[in-house]
């Protein structure tokens, strides 16, 4: 069954991207990160340009983040300071990131940028988490204890100026990294069209020592307000967000999800994490191919205004 995707400007298998939806919203529930890293690849690979899936996953993440935000403020399991001090510099990287964004798209490199970012991002990323729980599940069945950084030990990060101190993540740290993991995290989510919580999470925990009983849900908050605004600016200013394409994968995603966590708590965490981390590897390595590959034409035609 096919279905005309009016901002896309071409036809889909309305089961196909439903499915797609579902795969992603499955992986998301089960590993609890929003899946925009891996639903903008898949579609590109189906022939949706890279500009408008980027713009329309930026819809789909943060209606799927909506909810899990809600759940954790009900519960008291997120860092209200944090997240506003996240949010201040976040919404400043994704202006920045849109702004980028369409002065690449204008240049016709868009499509470059997207794709070198995904494999150098989704390799190493991939790699790293590989490493990790391989040496986890190693060190478990040899009977070694599992070497956790403790909440709330301190590093170089702390020692800048501009303190201030979070109550709810019992951390009292400098503004000048909450600042720049805010604005990180906004850029590469309206460049890339990810929520980048695969990469907030580590960042908070590692780096600033956040609890991982609110890291999650303040995570969660910064996901839902960047992807929301990306969605906005990318809307006004470069019209590429497919609310028919949007709709689809909103409900593939939310179904998938509530099957995904079920499964997830079966699962132990060094296995949870060695299988995510050798999926984000595969992606990398596929867009890493799709760069390198002869493409079917070797000429495209764009119309330039005036010419």
């Amino acid at each position: 069954m096919q279905i005309y995707l009016p901002i896309a400007d071409l036809p889909v298998n309305v089961f196909l991207v439903l499915g797609m939806g579902l795969a992603v919203g499955y992986i998301s529930g089960m590993f609890g990160i929003g899946g925009g890293f891996l639903m903008t690849p898949l579609l590109i690979f189906i022939g949706i340009s890279p500009a408008v899936a980027v713009a329309t996953v930026s819809s789909h993440i943060a209606a799927s983040s909506f909810t899990g935000a809600i759940s954790y403020w009900r519960k008291r399991a997120l860092d209200i300071a944090l997240a506003m001090m996240l949010l201040s510099a976040g919404i400043v990287g994704t202006a920045t990131g849109v702004w980028l964004f369409t002065l690449l798209r204008a240049l016709d490199q868009l499509d470059l940028l997207i794709g070198v970012s995904y494999v150098t991002l989704l390799t190493i990323v991939g790699a790293m988490m590989i490493y990790e729980s391989v040496r986890a599940i190693i060190r478990t069945r040899q009977g070694m204890p599992a070497t956790l950084r403790r909440p709330g030990s301190h590093t170089w990060l702390h020692g800048l100026p501009f303190k201030l101190r979070f109550k709810r993540s019992k951390i009292y740290v400098s503004a000048i990294p909450v600042w720049a993991i805010g604005f990180v995290i906004g850029f590469v989510g309206a460049i890339m069209g990810i929520g980048g919580g695969f990469l907030l999470v580590p960042m908070l925990i590692y780096f600033l020592r956040v609890p991982t009983a609110t890291v999650i849900g303040t995570s969660m908050v910064l996901t839902l307000v960047t992807m929301a605004s990306a969605t906005v600016m990318h809307a006004a200013t470069n019209h590429l967000v497919d609310a028919v394409l949007a709709l689809i994968l909103m409900i593939g995603g939310v179904i998938g999800a509530q099957f995904g966590a079920r499964t997830g708590q079966r699962m132990r965490g060094e296995r949870l994490r060695l299988l995510l981390g050798l999926l984000v590897f595969a992606v990398g390595c596929r867009f890493a191919y799709e760069l390198v590959v002869k493409p079917d034409d070797l000429y495209s035609l764009r119309y330039v205004m005036g010419g």
